[in-house]
């Protein structure tokens, strides 16, 4: 569920802006990748504390852009421990054998404006799926702001298994959030 962190940094492979300036670091102190679910029939959040990205985002080139991203699923922030070393342990991210989920950018298309949908794969637990990410980009000087949201369906990832794989308590539908500032190099 918290696999929203993945895809939102398949973000980074959306570009805007009619400059040609590339954009690819991604300063994690400035950036985010979040959650949302419902867990019996109560709004939850989360966030991941710690991902990586290589990207490269050209606005007036959207086409050649590229993204890889990958969330460090230890780093889970539920807002309580107890709750993060459940969704670390091996009926949700099982993090000893899966430690990392993972999206690659297959391929990024403007829809107008500030608009973009990024093709790619998502890995979680060992499985993966093709995913959209619909994002916009706001340039900022020397810096932009890739902003967008994924849903997925934690099912679809094994993210849940035993008790837990029904979604009577927690909702198959998890919203992966991203904003992601990235600067110019």
């Amino acid at each position: 569920m918290k696999r929203l962190a993945f895809a939102l940094l398949s973000s980074f492979a959306l570009a805007t802006s009619a400059h040609a300036v590339e954009y690819s670091r991604v300063p994690a102190d400035k950036s985010r990748i979040a959650f949302a679910y419902q867990q019996m029939g109560v709004s939850m959040e989360g966030a991941f504390g710690t991902f990586a990205s290589q990207l490269r985002v050209d606005p007036a080139a959207p086409q050649a852009a590229s993204a890889t991203i990958e969330v460090d699923l230890a780093s889970v922030d539920t807002g309580s421990a107890e709750g993060d070393a459940e969704a670390a342990a091996k009926a949700w991210f099982n993090t000893p054998v899966f430690p990392t989920a993972r999206f690659e950018s297959t391929g990024v298309k403007a829809l107008g404006g500030n608009q973009y949908e990024a093709a790619g794969k998502l890995t979680i637990k060992g499985t993966t799926q093709e995913v959209v990410l619909p994002a916009s980009f706001t340039p900022l000087g020397d810096t932009g702001v890739f902003d967008g949201s994924l849903t997925i369906k934690r099912g679809d990832f094994a993210i849940g298994e035993g008790a837990w794989k029904a979604f009577d308590i927690v909702a198959n539908d998890v919203v992966i959030k991203f904003p992601l500032t990235a600067a110019a190099r």
